[in-house]
């Protein structure tokens, strides 16, 4: 029988997630990229990913959260089977966004801008080394939302296609000819 040894080095993310206060992290970007992603698998805070960005392709494994942290694995794939993967896998759940990089301080943040389903929603990212790590808050960061379920992009998503189906509801009942 094989033993699983877990060790110290295995790839975790630790991450914390933010609102934004107002626009002038635009300023600080260093770098931007598109990025499409697409859920592949979902269940009890475990997810399989598919990203395609720059005509690559990652598949990405994450464990369930425990805290700050999770198990992330994280492997890049063949780009033509990561656009079969996002387009005829993912339910049409593919989410589009420009995922802005900015260094403040000793971290680099990430500012994802969101398109399409989740149009208008921003939020801003940053990976730590350790749940203890000392944070710096730029002046464009608002509110911490790392650990409230309704700022996960799972949550977002559901509530987005609530809120439109619940639009095309009320248009239907308003002009269904009597």
């Amino acid at each position: 029988m094989y033993q699983l040894q877990v060790t110290p080095t295995m790839p975790k993310e630790i991450e914390r997630k933010f609102l934004l206060a107002n626009d002038s992290w635009r300023e600080a970007v260093s770098r931007s990229i598109r990025l499409r992603d697409g859920i592949l698998a979902f269940y009890d805070g475990r997810k399989i990913r598919i990203r395609f960005y720059n005509e690559k392709a990652t598949l990405t494994v994450k464990g369930p959260r425990r805290g700050l942290v999770r198990d992330e694995f994280e492997y890049e794939i063949p780009a033509s089977d990561g656009l079969i993967l996002l387009e005829q896998h993912c339910k049409g759940d593919v989410l589009e966004k420009t995922r802005h990089h900015i260094i403040f301080g000793e971290r680099e943040w990430v500012v994802d801008e969101y398109h399409g389903l989740l149009e208008g929603v921003i939020l801003a990212e940053v990976e730590l080394p350790s749940e203890e790590a000392c944070l710096v808050l730029p002046d464009w960061v608002a509110k911490e939302v790392t650990q409230l379920e309704k700022y996960r992009k799972v949550n977002l998503v559901k509530a987005r296609k609530r809120k439109v189906a619940d639009a095309v509801r009320r248009a239907g009942k308003v002009h269904q000819p009597k």
